[in-house]
């Protein structure tokens, strides 16, 4: 069995539901509390054990190379100013040299296409996949569970979650077969079911172990939903092959892609920090208050 040593995270999205905040800034830059949304990616994966990482990029990305590089001007100046603790904190976040590679994607042609563009990186070697929009809130990372299902089982995994079963339509759903260490063998992947036809309420949350055979299949993919080369296809025409396994994530993930989702984890991040939960808790205790009066008023 081959260790998972690399993981490719696409940042190539236009971030168009955020704009205009996301007109001259990557959305993978967004702060939540304080720390850019790609970090929290970054900081999974090699906590997962993950070596080098391969970034999936865009035009007007160029920020987020920059953010995982040396800054000698702000390393002197709070070298110059004392401030010790902000320097130790940007000296811990940065990757070793030769840990990351940037690769263009040089037009938007879906999720697929994008780890496609990876695949001479990668070579021929199982991968790690994070979507840097979901954030993983845990105790220990959604990744590093995946990683552990795959040590036992030297195959495809998938991490899920349970979603409401009146919601299936918002996901990509997986069946539930027999039960492999922490996780379940997959029966089958559906796109979106209505939930009358869902197999199951495990929805997939973003974070994967794939084989690199998944690159061949992705090269003659035929376009999908919304005319692009959708992963789920290739993954379904995969299993076909190989067999797939979900391992269910033992925390929570937050959607950073969605308004909603954004909030909601800065809020759960702030409130998880003991120098920032009782501030946070007093603000939000005193909004929902105010909103009750308003409400009443009306």
């Amino acid at each position: 069995m081959q260790k998972v040593r690399k993981a490719v995270i696409p940042v190539a999205g236009l971030g168009t539901r955020f704009l205009p905040a996301t007109k001259s800034m990557p959305k993978e830059m967004l702060p939540v509390v304080d720390k850019p949304v790609v970090q929290y990616a970054v900081d999974e994966a090699f906590e997962a054990g993950i070596e080098h990482i391969v970034f999936v990029t865009g035009r007007n990305k160029a920020v987020i190379e920059d953010y995982f590089d040396l800054h000698p001007e702000l390393i002197g100046t709070l070298e110059q100013t004392g401030k010790k603790a902000q320097l130790e904190s940007l000296e811990s976040l940065l990757p070793v040299a030769g840990a990351t590679s940037f690769i263009r994607q040089q037009s938007p042609q879906g999720l697929g296409h994008a780890v496609w563009c990876a695949r001479d990186v990668i070579g021929n070697e199982p991968f790690a996949l994070l979507l840097p929009d979901m954030v993983s809130f845990g105790a220990r990372g959604c990744l590093a569970e995946t990683v552990d299902l795959y040590q036992r089982t030297g195959s495809n995994v998938i991490a899920v979650e349970r979603c409401d079963p009146a919601e299936t339509s918002k996901y990509g759903i997986v069946g539930r077969g027999d039960e492999v260490g922490s996780g379940f063998k997959v029966t089958e992947m559906v796109e979106k079911p209505a939930p009358a036809k869902a197999p199951s309420n495990f929805y997939i949350n973003g974070r994967y172990v794939l084989q690199p055979e998944i690159f061949a299949l992705l090269g003659n993919q035929q376009r999908g939903a919304g005319n692009e080369i959708q992963l789920t296809d290739a993954m379904v025409r995969l299993a076909q092959s190989q067999p797939f396994y979900a391992q269910p994530f033992d925390g929570r993930m937050f959607d950073c892609g969605s308004k909603e989702g954004f909030i909601e984890a800065t809020i759960a991040f702030a409130l998880a920090r003991d120098d920032m939960k009782g501030p946070v808790f007093d603000m939000l205790q005193q909004f929902v208050r105010s909103h009750e009066r308003r409400e009443v008023a009306a």
